[in-house]
């Protein structure tokens, strides 16, 4: 599958496809004439990564997972953990920032908001 076809059917552009090759997340064959030829299931892949990103995982991120979960023999179960260690992690900014959201509510009821 050629890019213009590859970008057509996973709904994005030529650039960000070579962008993501760029960054090893997907792969393409040259041919002899410098074209590059896609894997049928790349369209998959490219879905993937959208999908992540919409869920808030950086591309390193998508980067590491996702030769682990493309071969992995349960990769329903995979994702179910990365989501579930992703929403963790999103649990505990929110606390995070609570408490720093406290903290300046606190100090702008301050004279001096700056002194500790």
């Amino acid at each position: 599958m050629r890019i213009g076809e590859l970008a057509r059917a996973s709904e994005v552009s030529r650039d960000t496809l070579r962008f993501y090759e760029q960054r090893g997340l997907i792969t393409a064959q040259r041919s002899v004439n410098g074209y590059r030829d896609y894997p049928a299931d790349t369209v998959q892949l490219v879905l993937y990564i959208k999908t992540a990103q919409r869920l808030g995982f950086t591309l390193g991120e998508i980067g590491h997972n996702v030769a682990a979960l493309w071969q992995s023999p349960d990769p329903d179960s995979a994702v179910t953990q990365l989501l579930q260690d992703k929403l963790k992690l999103i649990e505990n900014r929110m606390t995070e920032l609570s408490t720093l959201r406290i903290e300046l509510l606190q100090r702008l009821g301050q004279r001096c908001p700056l002194n500790p």
